[in-house]
């Protein structure tokens, strides 16, 4: 299908525009060469578009995505969320990526009236405007607690959000959801509640599945997404989940990052969110060779002074309620910047190879 038209109410910087070459014209010249690639691609004869992966799960790759599946997806997040047309949205991430073109779409299919920013780390400063909806990464909404009343509802994706920060947020007054999805999704298809979660502690809260979305799991135990009207076929994941229900499920890390130390199966991600209740900084868990274990786990930390004392950290996390020994780091490394992927997610794969020049 092509993409004729937008809908009548959609505004963009506060303004209507009687055409989408006018639309294009205008942001082209007023907020970037990005945007307008992007409406270009939106408006052309192709059924597509191609979108590039983030790279945080493996070798960036380019997508080819429905143009009628990319309006689905945002019809649901409307319904979900309930936004109807008019709805104010603030756009402030990447335009290149999935996440920054979905909210451009959704405000075009659906009729909202949406404000554009660049993407910086702190993208409410100066902004004396209020908006029902906007979506950030967990860097962004941790620099912006002090003004996050200008925003009604939130979706926060593109890395777990720490438990510090989930602490932070709990007595908002904006309502804050986690999204799990990938590109191949379209964004998100499910979200979690972050903050007000006061029938249960928010670190049990689960994903709940947008509309028109059906999820199982393999054999491994990873997440399979049957979604028919975002995707042709149905999504197999690396993502080790619980089932809790037919819409419900449980994120437990990714099977392709599950370490084998001496025979026992650990899941990094679940370690880290122990240890991140001890450690405010950046890290992260992995698993490298070892002659007697087969793989050792190791905790690896962004820290630039070397403020921390790696015996007093490990004592500190031998006080955690951990299930095995084994979820103890057998070494600690430190370094005073984590590689990053291009949009700003840890790149662990380039990190653990910076660790080889400081053994």
């Amino acid at each position: 299908m092509k993409v004729e038209k937008f809908h009548k109410d959609f505004k963009l910087q506060g303004k209507s525009f009687s055409s989408k070459e006018e639309l294009i014209n205008f942001s082209k010249e007023t907020i970037g060469i990005e945007v307008a690639n992007f409406l270009q691609q939106w408006f052309n004869d192709s059924l597509f578009i191609e979108v590039k992966t983030s790279g945080s799960t493996g070798k960036p790759k380019v997508v080819k995505l429905q143009k009628t599946h990319m309006e689905n997806s945002a019809k649901a997040t409307g319904e979900y969320f309930k936004l109807p047309k008019t709805t104010t949205a603030l756009l402030c991430m990447s335009p290149n990526y999935i996440a920054g073109k979905m909210m451009l779409v959704r405000a075009l299919t659906l009729g909202w009236h949406l404000d554009i920013v660049k993407p910086v780390s702190k993208p409410l400063k100066n902004n004396k405007k209020k908006y029902e909806f906007s979506a950030m990464v967990p860097m962004q909404l941790h620099n912006s607690l002090n003004e996050l009343y200008k925003i009604n509802k939130l979706i926060v994706g593109g890395g777990v959000v720490s438990e510090e920060l989930l602490n932070k947020i709990q007595n908002v007054d904006t309502a804050i959801f986690a999204t799990y999805g990938m590109t191949e999704t379209i964004t998100h298809i499910a979200v979690k509640k972050l903050n007000n979660c006061h029938s249960e502690p928010v670190e049990e809260s689960h994903y709940k599945t947008l509309p028109n979305i059906s999820i199982s799991i393999d054999k491994r135990g990873c997440l399979v997404i049957d979604a028919p009207k975002i995707s042709s076929e149905k999504v197999i994941t690396n993502d080790l989940v619980t089932l809790i229900s037919e819409k419900e499920f449980k994120w437990l890390g990714r099977f392709d990052a599950i370490i084998n130390s001496g025979g026992i199966k650990l899941i990094p991600e679940q370690i880290e969110i122990n240890i991140g209740r001890i450690l405010t900084t950046r890290f992260f868990v992995s698993g490298i060779p070892d002659v007697i274990l087969g793989e050792k786990l190791i905790l690896v930390v962004e820290c630039a002074n070397k403020e921390i004392a790696k015996e007093e950290l490990l004592k500190k996390i031998k006080k955690l309620k951990l299930v095995s020994s084994y979820e103890i780091p057998k070494e600690v490394y430190f370094l005073n910047k984590f590689a990053v992927t291009e949009t700003k997610k840890i790149n662990r794969v380039e990190t653990l190879k910076m660790i080889k020049n400081i053994d």
